[in-house]
């Protein structure tokens, strides 16, 4: 079908108030410290209201969970003129980004909460009070309950406990200490379930699989140094695998298979998540790294002033762009509801429109036979269409 569509919109509101860069860099370079802080209550409740348009977070299925994933990332930085710009875990110099996400199984995540720290700092700092943050704005997102999943690097007292404070349960990757190690080395050789891993078979006859990783658990207590009131009862979920380290190995078999492990401790009910589906749901955590690079391939390919606090609510602004960006995703139906920010931008934002003026009005002619017909039209009729009948 051939397909013109012209778009008519009021020329002073739509193209004569775009500012100069310079414009926006001076007014980011007024903020303070506070200001950002409540650019931060802006971003949390424009969030809010996109969700209250816009299918952002899905209903989780019967069972499932709201997941919170929460984690830092270095964003590189030149020159010594970046104030907090330092070297940290990864060894590039720049500023740390600490992020927190909400998804479900059935949507794409989108920033909860933001905050930016200077790059020599640990990556535990500031995360107890991102993490209160975060779960109060899952909160007005969604009714189910949420489960935080972290890195060993927030394993500590104060992130948990804020967490349990907010109602929501844990999984958080462990260090590998001396306590650990001895409740690893406590559990039964027959406790260990063979699970669905790289390289693993699955056999139909005795419906099991055939892996080289296991997994089991034993009952443990987080932070037994601390008074009893601030200790968390839970479950230390162990996954291994075997140690194929060719430079340890070569020249001579072992006498007996070596393990790595990999754990982490979990407050949910194994009624409600067994071994192999906590395991399994703790290694989702993985999905806040494409938040990080989506980001770094968009707003956060720089950080541009050398003014902190400028840099802070760049940052903001940036969460909010993603998060605005994958609202106009999930308008348009299930097809680009988990794209990146480049799709998005490639297929609903950069459109092959030509532009053509007459008393003073813009016109779109849109190209015909365009494969994103469909999703244009359904977007534009959302957001562009007479505002929904109020609901009594």
């Amino acid at each position: 079908m051939t397909w013109h569509c012209f778009v008519t919109a009021v020329w002073v509101g739509s193209f004569a108030n775009a500012y100069a860069p310079s414009t926006l860099g001076s007014f980011l370079r007024a903020f303070s410290f506070g200001h950002v802080r409540q650019l931060d209550a802006v971003a949390a409740r424009f969030l809010t209201r996109l969700a209250s348009r816009a299918p952002l977070i899905s209903p989780p299925s019967a069972g499932q969970r709201v997941m919170v994933d929460i984690d830092d990332t270095i964003i590189e930085v030149h020159g010594y003129a970046k104030q907090g710009s330092g070297y940290g875990y990864s060894g590039v110099r720049g500023l740390n980004a600490l992020l927190a996400t909400v998804s479900t199984g059935q949507c794409a995540p989108v920033v909860v909460a933001q905050r930016l720290r200077k790059g020599s700092c640990g990556s535990p700092r500031g995360a107890k009070r991102l993490a209160a943050d975060a779960l109060k704005t899952a909160a007005s997102l969604s009714t189910a309950k949420a489960l935080v999943r972290t890195e060993s690097a927030f394993y500590g007292q104060p992130m948990v406990a804020a967490a349990h404070r907010a109602g929501a349960d844990v999984s958080v990757t462990v260090r590998l200490d001396p306590k650990v190690k001895a409740t690893i080395a406590a559990i039964d050789d027959d406790a260990w379930t063979a699970i669905e891993y790289t390289d693993a078979i699955f056999d139909e006859q005795t419906n099991t699989w055939v892996s080289r990783a296991e997994v089991a658990e034993i009952p443990f207590t987080a932070f037994t140094s601390r008074k009893k009131t601030e200790q968390v009862p839970g479950r230390l979920v162990v996954r291994r695998i075997p140690d194929l380290n060719p430079a340890k190995n070569r020249g001579q078999d072992t006498l007996f298979d070596t393990w790595r492990f990999h754990a982490f401790f979990t407050t949910t009910d194994p009624d409600e998540y067994d071994t192999v589906a906590a395991d399994k749901t703790h290694r989702g955590h993985a999905i806040i790294e494409q938040v990080h690079a989506d980001l770094k391939h968009a707003a956060l390919a720089h950080l541009p002033s050398g003014k902190f606090t400028a840099n802070a609510a760049w940052l903001v602004l940036a969460a909010m762009a993603f998060n605005l960006t994958r609202a106009t995703a999930t308008i348009t139906g299930p097809g680009l509801a988990k794209a990146t920010t480049a799709t998005i931008r490639r297929t609903l934002i950069a459109v092959p429109a030509r532009i053509a003026t007459s008393a003073r009005r813009v016109t779109l002619h849109l190209p015909t036979h365009w494969p994103w017909e469909n999703a244009w039209s359904e977007l534009f009729a959302r957001v562009c269409g007479p505002p929904p009948a109020p609901t009594t």
